[in-house]
């Protein structure tokens, strides 16, 4: 399993756009890619339980993938979170 945690610096956090993005994109890892945000573990691959979990600008969360191209998804997310995650 690895993990590394992100602050969210969009303006308008995880909404409709960039959850999305993230749903899409981590749903082509074979890995589990889990967000933990205010105690909860939240599915990365399902757009519904990351916009149900209403993250917002400045949420402190992490993401964690545990599986054979778990690397790849940790690193997907990284270049998702540098591109600000579409928006």
């Amino acid at each position: 399993m690895v993990s590394k945690d992100f602050v969210i610096t969009t303006e308008e956090g995880l909404h409709m756009r960039p959850a999305g993005i993230v749903a899409k994109e981590m749903g082509k890892f074979e890995s589990e890619v889990n967000i933990i945000f205010d105690g909860k573990t939240i599915n990365a691959k399902s757009l519904i339980n990351i916009i149900s979990a209403c993250i917002k600008k400045g949420a402190e969360l992490t993401f964690q993938c545990d599986g054979p191209d778990e690397e790849a998804a940790l690193a997907k997310v990284q270049e998702l979170y540098d591109d600000n995650f579409g928006d």
